[in-house]
């Protein structure tokens, strides 16, 4: 990691971008915006029933998510510190956002009688390293997938405010522009590493880790309707608007994307719900240990076709390392 961002080392480091960019963290724009009132409190106890225990659930992985963006962000901005000052300090500036929104969400946890003890997390937090492109591709899609759900939840609500049942929500415009400008951030980083995004290898990947991120959440969120239907959304067509927005977000840096407005995809995707479904009934089940093991083989098997089939799908070459550079003026 450190020789990718040394200057000496590396030509391609644009480091006029990347004072633009610890500018624009600098500033701070969300400084006083996460500022909680009696207002959650009061909204937390009118929350009842099953659907109290599903916010509970939202909070709680919303708030891991973002504690492990903040202990990943602070560990790069140390590694980095001697190497590149002006990365490592941007990386730190995003762990001071994740560690804002990670606290946000924890004091929303205790609206409703809960939180996480995340000086255990950190304590008990395991490093496992990865190579630099495998991060910047995960990380890239998690902040732009972010972005798209929070911008798109908050949009619905305002919309539609008979649902909106809990006022963090009200949050999420300010927030989801902290999400963006990390994807703005990772693809500085990547257009710093034309290797990542210029030969087949890349475009593999690319596609390998967009498809595992797409898939993962739309799989996760079919397991979690009853959230998504309190405040008033369809999830799959949740799902697929966000899918959809990130995938074309996406096609600006990555080198190659799936087509996920094939009508096909979705249908794979609703296969591996099916499937999915029918693993968890079985793991469910009072069969004894073997028996769910026998049943278990062909639904994975039926499960790995579909994954592998959406992969070998005909995928959208795009992207590029000569896209505009970044721009202070962000409009969202």
């Amino acid at each position: 990691m450190e020789q990718l961002f040394n200057t000496e080392i590396n030509k391609n480091l644009n480091m006029a971008e990347f004072e633009a960019l610890l500018q624009e963290f600098k500033t701070d724009f969300n400084q006083t915006h996460f500022v909680r009132n009696k207002e959650f409190k009061e909204a937390a106890d009118e929350i009842q029933g099953p659907l109290r225990q599903i916010f509970v659930e939202f909070l709680e992985r919303s708030c891991t998510a973002e504690f492990s963006g903040f202990l990943l962000y602070k560990e790069l901005g140390r590694r980095l510190k001697k190497t590149n000052p002006v990365v490592a300090e941007i990386f730190s500036l995003m762990s001071r956002d994740e560690a804002r929104h990670a606290g946000f969400l924890n004091k929303g946890l205790s609206d409703f009688n809960f939180a996480l003890d995340l000086g255990f997390l950190t304590k008990a937090r395991k490093y496992t390293f990865f190579k630099p492109k495998f991060i910047f591709y995960a990380t890239y899609l998690s902040e732009k997938i972010g972005y798209w759900r929070y911008i798109t939840i908050y949009r619905h609500l305002k919309e539609n405010p008979e649902y909106q049942c809990y006022p963090i929500f009200k949050y999420f415009e300010n927030w989801c522009q902290d999400e963006n400008r990390h994807g703005d951030f990772f693809s500085a980083l990547m257009k710093a590493q034309p290797q990542f995004l210029n030969d087949w290898k890349a475009k593999l990947w690319a596609r390998f880790f967009c498809l595992s991120v797409y898939v993962t959440m739309y799989l996760n969120d079919c397991q979690r309707t009853a959230f998504y239907e309190g405040i008033g959304l369809n999830t799959k067509e949740f799902d697929m608007h966000v899918i959809i927005e990130t995938n074309r977000t996406t096609a600006r840096i990555f080198p190659a994307v799936p087509d996920v407005e094939n009508p096909e995809f979705k249908r794979k995707l609703d296969r591996m719900v099916e499937i999915n479904q029918q693993l968890i009934a079985v793991g469910e089940s009072d069969d004894i240990p073997l028996v769910k093991n026998l049943k278990r083989i062909p639904l994975i098997a039926g499960l790995a076709s579909e994954l592998l089939a959406a992969y070998l799908m005909k995928p959208i070459e795009s992207g590029s390392v000569d896209f505009a550079e970044f721009e202070p003026q962000l409009v969202y």
